[in-house]
């Protein structure tokens, strides 16, 4: 048995591993690269595996950076399954559909601003030069409304003047068709991978149905045992379960560990602390008379989110000022964890299930569906709370929602999970916590947000408590407490200086550990 380490190698980005046994190739993983448009653009289109020679796809859960191009894969030829926790599986329905619209979004604003340049330049069928095409009349032929590209007109026109389009990684349908390779099981239930190969899920305690996959190839009378962390959660966190550390058995003997070093290097603050230090937050924002925008990841942290306020609001600590949850996709998987109580931790059962409480529902909580509904929220000046997509601020109402509050310091930018390097996000949240550690002194920093730049007045908090993924000292709490006996670690999914740093770390311990390369092979034997 071998394994290739083709994604989320020394970066964090674009999980997936090629596991090849005998005949058989199981991928682990099929993520989608995010970062900088046009790197991760090329990245995307090309598929280091052979689709047709996939068995299976064994997923860990369906963050897009580990599900966003497995409509790639069944577009091109793959006749396998997709393997997956039932959770995993009914929440990628909504996720994989999102990703599919956002890449058709992109292509037809890209097209849409090529095909806008070009019309603007032409000159009339006089010959006569001109100053360009009505800047109005051009925007008023490519759009339905004020709101809505005319993809038809534009696909039209972009063949008729012969100009090269951009065309989505993948489109809804594709994606629809992708959703029906997927095949959701239950947590500790062996099922089959391959000839001779099982595959044993247990709660890796990162979101809802985020799994460690136990793999287990039996060949000439030996069994062979891979364990594969997908992304490992932090301990004592509400909602769901820890990482697991009691293991059957029978799956207790692994050969070759592929493990998860995203904060391998770092510590986040003590989850015990993370309500008071959101109570803080909230009651010093709402003293001045502002409101909390809070960019948050649709799936598993607007959850945790709603969850904690849900609590302070509960036990009377905060202001009831209303919550928006300004994101059709984090309504929709809010709904996906209420669907799913069986995964959730004592606490939660005690805390709401046992009282008859949705823990997601109050009657402070709104979901906001409509533009028009989000549209005038952004001039509602009154304090109340706004949990908005995307979670590293690049696209979606989040953006609309800066516009309107950034340059106000009543206002707090609550920052409450990870911000990938080049992303409107990570600039915030350096350069604005910097401003706050100056004493706000000098000019604030300026944002560029939609082509406009903004003063950075806001107060920027960051609470790295709320993080889905374990900490340094988590990770190698989840080692040392677990009752595997592990031969070797390959540590993956974490930028380059953290996966090195926590191999030292491992190293020390007396584990025997490596960090790969893109593309390196390692056999296990």
């Amino acid at each position: 048995m071998e394994i290739t380490f083709h994604g989320a190698v020394r970066e964090v980005t674009g999980s997936m591993h090629l596991l090849t046994i005998g005949k058989d190739q199981i991928l682990l993983d099929c993520g989608m690269f995010q970062g900088r448009r046009k790197d991760s653009f090329e990245k995307n289109r090309m598929m280091p595996v052979n689709a047709e020679r996939i068995t299976n796809v064994v997923l860990s859960h369906a963050h897009i950076d580990h599900s966003g191009r497995i409509p790639v894969l069944t577009s091109n030829q793959f006749n396998g399954r997709v393997l997956c926790t039932r959770a995993t599986a009914d929440a990628s329905e909504y996720l994989l559909l999102d990703a599919a619209h956002i890449q058709e979004s992109d292509a037809a604003y890209l097209n849409y601003k090529t095909l806008r340049s070009h019309m603007s330049q032409m000159k009339p069928s006089g010959g006569k030069n001109s100053n360009g095409a009505d800047f109005k009349k051009i925007r008023k032929l490519l759009k339905k409304n004020q709101h809505q590209l005319d993809i038809d007109t534009i696909g039209r026109l972009m063949n008729e003047y012969r100009l090269d389009s951009v065309q989505p990684l993948y489109t809804t349908p594709l994606a629809e068709q992708a959703l029906q390779t997927f095949d959701g099981y239950p947590y500790r239930h062996e099922v089959t991978a391959a000839k001779d190969v099982t595959c044993t899920f247990y709660d890796a305690g990162h979101i809802l149905g985020s799994a460690i996959s136990i793999i287990k190839a039996r060949k000439n009378g030996r069994c062979i045992t891979v364990c594969y962390t997908g992304d490992i959660g932090r301990f004592d966190k509400p909602i769901i379960k820890n990482p697991t550390t009691s293991f059957a058995e029978e799956d207790r003997s692994i050969d070759l560990m592929v493990m998860e070093s995203t904060y391998g290097d770092r510590e986040h603050e003590p989850v015990k602390d993370l309500k008071p230090a959101l109570k803080k937050v909230l009651v010093e924002t709402l003293e001045r008379g502002g409101s909390i925008l809070i960019p948050s990841f649709a799936f598993g942290r607007t959850q945790e989110l709603l969850y904690t306020l849900h609590e302070l609001y509960k036990d009377g600590e905060v202001p009831r000022v209303p919550i928006y949850v300004d994101s059709p996709l984090a309504t929709k998987l809010t709904k996906v964890f209420g669907e799913h109580p069986e995964v959730y931790d004592k606490d939660t059962h005690e805390t709401f299930l046992q009282q008859g409480i949705n823990p997601f529902r109050l009657d402070q909580v709104h979901f906001v569906t409509s533009v028009e509904e989000s549209m005038a929220l952004n001039r509602n000046e009154s304090p109340h709370i706004v949990i908005s997509a995307s979670g590293m601020c690049e696209a979606g109402r989040i953006l609309h929602h800066l516009r309107f509050k950034i340059h106000n310091p009543k206002h707090t930018i609550l920052i409450v999970g990870y911000m990938a390097e080049h992303t409107l996000g990570r600039k915030i949240q350096e350069q604005g916590t910097a401003y706050e550690a100056s004493g706000r002194s000098g000019s604030p920093p300026i944002m560029k947000i939609l082509n406009k730049e903004y003063p950075l007045k806001a107060r920027v908090v960051k609470l790295g408590g709320f993080s889905a993924h374990a900490d340094k000292h988590e990770l190698v709490k989840f080692l040392k407490t677990s009752n595997l006996n592990i031969k070797r670690i390959a540590l993956v999914h974490g930028e380059e200086e953290q996966s090195l740093a926590f191999e030292e770390t491992l190293k020390s311990l007396g584990f025997p550990v490596f960090v790969p390369k893109p593309g390196d092979v390692a056999t296990i034997d």
